[in-house]
């Protein structure tokens, strides 16, 4: 029987609802589809930020890393796709991505910052829920694999978030960190009726 304990992530204002653990275990085939997507995506939003701030030395060395252990990772759930006989294939995206997207401002300085920590909310929340179907899914082989790619993005929004306060007061960063939190957690706030990994 599933534990209703959830555990927390410093900066996500909520946690995830029970009822998302019981939705993703109950279908997780196409949680793994959208989990490859997913990869894909992240992979791309630290090229993009590469190729829209390349004189940012620091920013560049560390998203190049993180681009290049996204597709690692994209690589390995379409392995596990494969094992399953799992087509790839586009999925309807919920709304989460475009509802925090929405949030970056399209001025720059405020356009980086607001990226910066985007990136690392999702990548906070993709830690929790790596974590919880690592803790409940009922196969041992793919609970453990869930379980190896928490400590990375564990690591990758603690990068994002450094390099927010490596280019922005840090009174700043917090200030606005708080506000994008709040908006993650109210678009996740009703379960999206097609599973997903943000729904």
């Amino acid at each position: 029987m599933l534990s209703s304990e959830l555990p927390t992530i410093n900066a996500l204002k909520t946690p995830t609802s029970f009822a998302w653990v019981e939705q993703a275990i109950s279908n997780l085939d196409t949680i793994l589809l959208d989990h490859s997507q997913c990869e894909r995506k992240a992979a791309g939003v630290a090229l993009n930020m590469i190729f829209r701030y390349p004189s940012n030395a620091k920013m560049v060395r560390e998203l190049t890393k993180i681009a290049r252990e996204e597709l690692e990772h994209f690589e390995l759930v379409n392995q596990w796709l494969d094992r399953r006989n799992i087509p790839l294939r586009p999925l309807q995206p919920p709304p989460y991505g475009a509802g925090l997207k929405a949030q970056i401002r399209p001025k720059e300085p405020e356009r980086f910052l607001d990226s910066l920590l985007v990136s690392g909310l999702i990548e906070a929340r993709s830690h929790e829920r790596l974590g919880l179907l690592a803790a409940h899914c009922p196969e041992p082989e793919l609970a453990k694999f869930y379980h190896g790619l928490m400590a990375s993005e564990a690591r990758h929004y603690g990068i994002y978030w450094v390099l927010s306060d490596t280019y922005f007061n840090r009174e700043i960063v917090r200030q606005r960190l708080d506000e994008l939190a709040v908006v993650e957690s109210q678009l996740l706030a009703n379960l999206h009726s097609e599973p997903r990994i943000h729904s």
